[in-house]
């Protein structure tokens, strides 16, 4: 979390007030350190002004949850030294282009996880296996795994190889799967493109918060709108090859599917993995990463760090009074005492670190608190999203059985104009957030809430196909409009999933996307029985009503 405040100007200090500085904590000198290299700078600045970080004192005093980013006060000097040279330097070319690649992580996620809802009844037909809600559950532990494997290793491999790496690996399965012989096999590399997804999700608003500065925090509610992008993609793929590339029920037609009659859900897979596979490729051409600063700083690289943000100031012609001497005027933080150098290479992995960083999510009462109810909003979202979103296919063609006359070009027609609208909402929830008139980010996730419930229950009694599209396209405006609206309070490295912005970058815990991936795993595996019969009206509006609730 960046501290900031808006309005508070620096305080005013003479020779007495610097000769005292001695009896100030090593994040207010450093801070105070800063403002006098800022007052020595000429020339003129192409950047807007920045406000500094509070200092520790005055955050206690004014009980931010999070004046402190760090149990060690030196990390936390020295966050607040980076925070500042960040807003110093502002937006630039290279903020900008991170947010489009990292909204290509948040497309690809989306996209995988309704590619694998789409396919699965045309799949089902072709293998006739014994669960065929089996595919959205090896998604679900797919990206639960791939949430602990790449949080962990961003940490100890950094965050540049792992964010270049896992969205190559999910688009080498996606095609794969395509080619899948069997349902095992099929669900197999559904789990393994899910680890990749899932892993570039974890790191995509890590890495985009950590070079963002304070002001344009906005930009990570207005992010999730590349959700709505890959969930628009997924629709369109489905579109153009399940209406006509698909066999009927073998029990109804007596026709067997195969291959050469049912390749459509194959097609899928081809294209979507080859659409991301150019995303990975542009990843590493368009833009090279710089591993991040809060990062180096955590591992004691404080020389990289100010290259680092020297660099983008000098490329994009902007401000940036930060200097080795300031950082190192700070003190040695204690991860880099602690790492232990082997043949040269930083190494210093272990499970005492996962137990430290998972503490320091509960090292003082409000912070505990937050945790807490973050987590437990985790388990009702992740209960929730699923039997919605990814069923969302069967609802359309249930509704579609019972109102009669919608063939299965439309379903599928209906079923990308649903999804073009979860693109335009975070536009919206960005706006409110900012606004006074919507209470911020809590007025904002307030309304949404209400507005999908309203929509949910009116759902259940929809009488006609317009009405059909209707609900739906309006669930799906909401749906993706008011969980993007959660705080920025916390930022861990592994914890982003969808929504889920409410994280804390030094703290870098898998735990949160862990509690919701898990609850999705859990709800794929009771979702098959509000679907079991998925042509009767009570079991569709049962799950309607479910979603609403929670």
């Amino acid at each position: 979390m960046r501290l900031w405040s808006a309005g508070l100007t620096s305080p005013t200090r003479d020779a007495a007030d610097l000769e005292n500085q001695r009896l100030l904590s090593p994040a207010t000198r450093a801070s105070f350190e800063m403002e006098d290299v800022n007052d020595k700078i000429k020339g003129p600045s192409h950047a807007p002004p920045y406000e500094p970080a509070l200092s520790d004192e005055v955050s206690l005093g004014k009980g931010d949850l999070l004046s402190l980013e760090s149990l060690d006060p030196v990390l936390n000097a020295k966050m607040h030294l980076i925070n500042n040279a960040i807003d110093e330097i502002g937006m630039t070319g290279y903020q900008w282009r991170l947010f489009c690649l990292n909204g290509f992580g948040y497309a690809v996620d989306s996209l995988i996880l309704l590619i694998q809802s789409i396919i699965a009844t045309q799949a089902a037909y072709e293998f006739n296996p014994g669960f065929k809600n089996g595919m959205t559950i090896a998604a679900y532990v797919g990206m639960l795994i791939g949430a602990l494997f790449w949080g962990l290793s961003a940490d100890v491999i950094g965050r540049k190889y792992a964010f270049n790496v896992s969205l190559l690996i999910c688009s080498i399965f996606s095609i794969v799967a395509g080619a899948s012989p069997n349902w095992i096999v099929l669900g197999l590399f559904v789990c393994l493109s899910a680890f990749g997804a899932g892993g570039n999700l974890v790191l995509d608003t890590a890495v985009f918060l950590e070079y963002l500065p304070s002001k344009n925090a906005y930009l990570v509610t207005l992010m999730a709108a590349w959700w709505g992008v890959g969930q628009l993609i997924a629709g369109l793929f489905a579109w153009a090859y399940m209406p006509n590339y698909s066999c009927g029920d073998p029990a109804e037609t007596g026709i067997a599917c195969n291959w050469d009659n049912n390749a459509g859900w194959r097609y899928v897979w081809f294209t979507s993995g080859a659409f991301v596979f150019v995303l990975s490729i542009a990843r590493v051409t368009v833009l090279r990463l710089r591993e991040t600063p809060k990062y180096l700083v955590g591992e004691g690289r404080d020389e990289e760090v100010v290259e680092t943000l020297q660099f983008i100031a000098r490329k994009y012609n902007r401000d940036c009074s930060l200097t080795i001497e300031t950082m190192q005027a700070c003190g040695v933080t204690g991860a880099a005492t602690n790492t232990v150098k082997q043949g040269g290479k930083r190494f210093h992995f272990s499970f005492a670190d996962v137990g430290r960083h998972v503490k320091s999510l509960f090292s003082s009462r409000r912070l505990a608190l937050s945790t807490s109810l973050i987590w437990f909003s985790w388990v009702l979202i992740g209960l929730a999203y699923p039997l919605y979103n990814v069923f969302l296919p069967q609802y359309i063609a249930t509704r579609g059985v019972e109102l009669g006359g919608l063939s299965d070009n439309d379903r599928w027609r209906n079923y990308a104009i649903t999804n073009l609208c979860s693109i335009p909402s975070p536009i919206l929830a960005a706006l409110m957030c900012k606004s006074r008139f919507f209470w911020g980010r809590r007025g904002t996730m307030i309304i949404g809430a209400l507005l999908t419930m309203i929509f949910f229950f009116a759902y259940t009694q929809v009488s006609s196909n317009a009405g059909n599209l209707g609900y739906t396209c309006a669930i799906s405006f909401c749906l993706v409009s008011f969980p993007i609206s959660f705080p920025s309070v916390l930022h861990i490295a592994a914890c982003i999933h969808f929504w889920k912005f409410t994280c804390i970058a030094q703290c870098r815990d898998p735990s949160h996307k862990f509690h919701g991936d898990l609850q999705n795993v859990w709800v794929a595996s009771l979702s098959r029985i509000p679907l079991q019969d998925a042509q009767t009206r009570q079991t569709t509006g049962f799950s309607q009503r479910l979603f609403a609730v929670i």
